[in-house]
């Protein structure tokens, strides 16, 4: 069976202290060859470093969630962009903009948004963008960060904003989201989105497919999402796998092994 690439995962996160290191270990068993566990924070994205440097088949991306860029300031940029260095670290991100609570301000986000996606194209590395609002978007227009490249985590959007984002050369992340009931719009998408631009993600400890929704995400869970992907495509399984496969290494830039 080909292997799985899980693009984006949060094994940093607390939901994992009691056995992040038994689960990230046998992932490789599990058919999980490769993961990128994201950082949202700059604590986060120390422990992202951390879990690369630990487990060969672990990377990590470097980069302060919008929703805590109220503590980002100069003096602690810079230790963002010494960690963005790291030989394991393959993107920035993950960022952008989210406006669900009052705090932090707009304006606020928008500035360290531009930041980091300054800083990707100043180290020529890929972003991980958190959302695709219209703000967001406009964002990544002015600063031509289709030059920078990347790819829209979580996609959950239309396929006329995902049209958007296929004019700029950025990638789709599909999750446990495309098993959902209600999960209409996104399949639409996703009918429409070139497979070659398609890759695989948890989100975890977030967002589980059926029929595990409302517990913990684990890698091991993706296998639900490339049923789904394949039905929605009408082809297999294993042509989903390989094309996922070769793009998350052409997203990220890395070597096809």
């Amino acid at each position: 069976m080909l292997p799985i690439f899980d693009t984006h995962a949060h094994y940093d996160d607390e939901e994992f202290d009691g056995d992040r290191d038994s689960i990230l270990s046998e992932l490789p068993g599990k058919g999980i060859a490769k993961l990128v566990d994201v950082g949202s924070s700059l604590e986060s994205s120390m422990k992202a470093c951390a879990l690369a440097e630990k487990y060969p088949h672990v990377y990590c991306a470097v980069g302060v969630h919008p929703s805590e860029t109220a503590g980002l300031n100069e003096d602690n940029f810079i230790q963002l962009k010494n960690k963005c260095l790291h030989e394991k670290c393959v993107a920035v991100g993950e960022i952008g903009l989210d406006y669900h609570w009052n705090e932090p301000s707009p304006a606020l986000q928008k500035k360290w948004f531009v930041r980091q996606l300054a800083l990707a194209r100043e180290i020529n590395k890929p972003v991980i963008i958190h959302s695709a609002a219209k703000d967001t978007v406009d964002i990544m227009t002015a600063e031509n960060a289709g030059e920078t490249g990347g790819v829209v985590h979580c996609y959950s959007y239309t396929k006329e904003t995902a049209r958007t984002f296929l004019n700029m050369g950025f990638y789709f992340g599909i999750g446990g989201v495309l098993t959902f009931k209600n999960a209409r719009r996104l399949k639409e998408a996703v009918d429409y989105i070139p497979l070659d631009r398609i890759v695989l993600e948890t989100d975890c400890p977030y967002l589980a497919p059926e029929p595990h929704r409302g517990h913990r995400n684990t890698s091991e869970y993706i296998p639900y999402v490339v049923t789904a992907l394949a039905e929605i495509k009408g082809i297999s399984e294993a042509e989903v796998r390989e094309a996922a496969w070769e793009n998350s290494h052409r997203l990220y830039r890395m070597r096809l092994v």
